[in-house]
């Protein structure tokens, strides 16, 4: 069965949520439909609809006017099984000592590797991205430079692979993997069985650092975030919170043009900026707890 899309973007946040309510009421009623804002700094939300039945065309050009929208780009999806795709698609990846890989590359490992096994899911992590991988290199590099936290924690971990890769290097850490969504936890709980790690991390559903157990644990040496600029500026001050002195945290999830502005908000937390690593258009940042 095809899928049908329609996207346009249009200027704050109220706005693209009114349009959104007004496409759910539309006939043919759209399966989906997502409100998304542009991390660019252009103060743009995009506005995405999905259909099983060709929507009509001219009742989104009204909608688009009505809401101060741009036109609505539509297209038709063909029938694909995205994840069998992105599995023969994705390579191996290498980030210092750590290879991430898929089934279907298992005989690639290179010897003296650490090899950590990631399927193609609808979680986010595959070390392909530029902040995933960005985030593995930071933490070899810190780990090379002699860095042992005893206490670690991957908030937005997606996933899990950077929960996993500080699992495999540091057999006496306390380490807990977190996630807002709980799609997300139960591929990072299958991921951990996967390679063999059972029993050395936690998987646990939370926003941010909302959780019992997060707090129990607190505070951590090492922390990361990989998820976006909004979400990890918000998070700042309880960041700090969760971070012990001198500990190290490792975000990501954010744009160049976006390093600047959260690592602004981070000094001002009480951090000390350490390391960035700029892979294409992505940031990855190193930062220190004072």
């Amino acid at each position: 069965m095809p899928t049908f899309t329609a996207l346009t973007t249009l200027p704050g946040e109220d706005a693209a949520l009114a349009l959104s309510e007004a496409i759910e009421k539309m006939d043919p009623e759209p399966m989906g439909v997502g409100v998304f804002e542009i991390e660019d700094d252009s103060g743009l939300w995009e506005v995405g609809a999905y259909f099983t039945e060709q929507p009509d065309e001219v009742v989104l050009d009204v909608l688009a006017l009505a809401f101060g929208a741009k036109p609505f780009a539509h297209s038709e999806l063909p029938e694909i099984d995205w994840v069998a795709k992105v599995r023969r698609e994705l390579s191996p990846v290498e980030a210092g000592r750590f290879f991430v890989f898929g089934s279907h590359d298992a005989d690639k490992v290179p010897p003296g590797k650490i090899p950590l096994q990631i399927e193609a899911t609808v979680a986010f992590g595959t070390g392909h991205h530029g902040t995933t991988l960005g985030c593995l290199r930071a933490f070899d590099h810190i780990y090379e430079a002699g860095f042992r936290p005893a206490r670690v924690a991957d908030i937005g971990c997606g996933t899990a692979v950077l929960a996993m890769a500080a699992a495999a290097v540091l057999p006496d850490a306390l380490i807990i993997a977190s996630d807002i969504d709980q799609v997300a936890v139960d591929v990072a709980r299958a991921n951990v069985a996967i390679n063999g790690l059972d029993g050395r991390l936690e998987c646990l559903e939370a926003a941010g650092f909302s959780h019992p157990r997060l707090a129990e644990v607190a505070p951590f040496q090492l922390v990361f975030a990989n998820i976006l600029k909004g979400p990890l500026i918000e998070l700042a001050p309880s960041m700090a919170a969760h971070t012990a002195g001198f500990g190290l945290i490792i975000l990501s999830g954010l744009l160049v043009v976006q390093a600047d502005a959260v690592t602004a908000a981070y000094v001002a937390a009480g951090f000390t900026p350490e390391a960035r690593d700029d892979i294409g258009e992505w940031s990855t940042l190193v930062l220190r707890r004072n």
